[in-house]
Formats: structure tokens, sequence, C-alpha cells
């Protein structure tokens, strides 16, 4: 089966710092590798882009939360006072060899397209989703944000991913946060354009939330807009950056998308290890403040181009392994519960 040739997936960290985190041990290539990694490392470190869009020709009307039960905040991103960007520039992190390293040692730890046949997913690799099959231009969620710990050789993440293509040849779109003591994916993958003066790429997801305790997500959306056709990522109400549209396929996300999700992975390299915590730890059935959620579920339509709840009927509940991590629909007065989901589970699978 030939994989995604476009997975573009933009994280902030949880742990430390911006894009890399604090190490147990380090990864070490051999000269040549270096060298290699140095070559590209130029590539992608390239003079900056002199003209580009600077936002989006239209903005997808969503729907805000009304409802003053089961609250939580955004996150509020409080930006450093020595990075000030004079107008008509951005921030972008620059990349340095170290990210390469563990940009690489992160696809090692199977951080790859996750494939529309769920029977493929390998060893040591469990999920937990909310699915929505329809044609569409985009979706949207509030990812609810927690620390699990993670061992060198795992990770946990939980995301909003919009995926278009056949079984055997796809593409996908996700923004989400992940736990890794190794490093994180974000502008690696070329192609993105960079507009938002407020969040870099990679920028620490903090504070998280606590157990019986304040709550704490992401909003996050990702569409397609209308005259460019160009995806836009937008974090808290702010266009984060674009992928231009030639990067995709006509048979992939160039004309829209078919399928939106919402959840949360875990991966395991060393099969001996039980598997780490998905979201906050707690299964599903426990409640706000316990499980992990994502709320204010949406996606845009393809034929209307309006912002909608996908049907609580249409939504499609998968977990790789039930008794491990789980996910339940939830359906709730308000607009950010109207349309939800509870997802995650303790460590402890082993396959």
């Amino acid at each position: 089966m030939r994989s995604s040739n476009k997975f573009i997936l933009l994280i902030l960290s949880t742990i430390t710092l911006i894009s890399l985190v604090t190490e147990s041990r380090k990864t070490i290539p051999s000269q040549e590798k270096k060298r290699e990694l140095e070559k590209l490392l130029n590539h992608i470190n390239k003079p900056a882009i002199k003209s580009f869009q600077l936002k989006p020709t239209t903005i997808p009307k969503w729907t805000r939360d009304n409802n003053t039960s089961q609250k939580s905040t955004s996150l509020p991103f409080r930006q450093e006072e020595d990075i000030i960007c004079p107008p008509g520039t951005v921030i972008i992190k620059r990349t340095t060899l170290e990210d390469l390293i563990q940009f690489q040692r992160l696809e090692s730890l199977g951080l790859k397209p996750t494939s529309k046949d769920r029977n493929d997913d390998p060893p040591g690799h469990y999920t937990a989703v909310a699915q929505y099959y329809a044609l569409n231009f985009g979706g949207k969620g509030n990812i609810n944000v927690w620390d699990p710990q993670v061992e060198p050789d795992q990770y946990s993440l939980s995301s909003l991913y919009v995926q278009g293509g056949s079984r055997e040849d796809f593409e996908t779109i996700s923004a989400g946060w992940i736990a890794n003591k190794k490093g994180c994916y974000n502008t690696l993958c070329p192609g993105f354009v960079q507009v938002s003066r407020k969040f870099p790429l990679g920028s620490v997801a903090r504070p998280v939330s606590k157990y019986g305790g304040k709550q704490f997500h992401l909003e996050i959306s990702i569409y397609q807009e209308r005259l460019t056709r160009d995806w836009w990522y937008v974090l808290k109400g702010e266009p984060v950056g674009y992928w231009p549209n030639p990067l995709f396929s006509y048979s992939g996300l160039a004309e829209g998308a078919d399928h939106v999700w919402w959840g949360g992975e875990v991966f395991s390299a060393d099969k001996d290890r039980i598997s780490p915590i998905m979201g906050s730890g707690f299964v599903p059935q426990d409640d706000f403040g316990k499980a992990a959620y994502i709320n204010g579920l949406r996606v845009i339509d393809r034929y209307t181009r309006k912002v909608m709840m996908p049907p609580a009927k249409d939504l499609v509940v998968y977990a790789s392994s039930p008794t491990c991590y789980n996910v339940k629909t939830i359906s709730r007065r308000g607009e950010y519960w109207s349309r939800a989901i509870f997802y995650g589970g303790p460590a402890g699978c082993t396959d």
C-alpha cells in the first residue's frame, strides 16, 4: 500500500521550551548523515519570502460558546517580551541541526500518516478517535491540553485531522499537541507559510489542565479558503499560516477533504514496554475535569460551505484497543458541548 505523500502535523509541545525538549539521552548521527542533514538545513533556512498572502480572503463564522457550565479556558500563550516582530514580519523559529536529528527520530517512532484502514496501525500504536465521513472544507475543535508522562521512545498526542484521498493514496493535515521527550514536527515539512506575529509553530502549550481542577484547551481550526484553495491553520481565532494549494493533489486535498476526525494517539517503540497515557490518563466514562475532551466539533459542509455541527448519528467512534483507550461522543446544551468527545485512558497496553 502506498502511504500518503503529504503529512503535515503542527505540534504545540506540552513539555518544555519551544521545539526541542529536555532529553534523557542524545541521538548522535554519523558524520556522513550529519553532512546530509546540514545540506537539508541550508535548504530549510532559506532567505525569507518577500511576498506572501497575509490573511485569508474569507474566514468561516465559527460559532462561539455561550454556555456558562463546564467551560475551560483557551490557552493564553503569553509572548516573551523580547520577541517582538516589526510590522510586515512574522515569528519563525530557526531550524537547527539538532531539530532535524530529533525530527528523524520522531519519524522512526512511527509518527507518520495514519492509514485510512485502521487495521494497518503498526504494533505499539493505539488510537481513540471520532470520525466524520463526508465531503467538507475543513473542521474545528477545542482540544483539552494535558501533560501525559512518556518515555524517550514514546509519544502521546491529541489532534484535529482533515484527510482526503483513497485508502491507498491519501493526504492529511493535522494540528494539535504532542508529549514526547525528544522533539516535535513543525515547519520541517516544506511548504507551510507562516503569517502570524503571535504564534510561532512549536510554541509551548501551557498551562496544562489538572485533574479535578482548571481546564485549558487549544482552539484549533483547519479549513480550505474559498478563492485560493489554500489550507489555513487558525489558532485561537488567529490565522497562523497556510499550505499553498499546489502542495496537494486533486485526488487528495486540492479540492476539499472527505474525512475529519478528532482524538488521541499513543505509540511505544519498545514492544515489551507498556504504552503511555493517552489524554489525561483517565477513561472517557469519567466526566469534565477528569477525562480529556475535544469539544466544539464543527465542519464546513462541502455543498453549502456553511459551518455545521456534524450530525451525532454520523460521528463514528473508533478505538483500536477499547480495553485500554476509548472514546465516546457527547451531545449537551451549549455551543461547545452540543457536539464533543471524551477520550483516552491510562498507560498499560501491550501488543
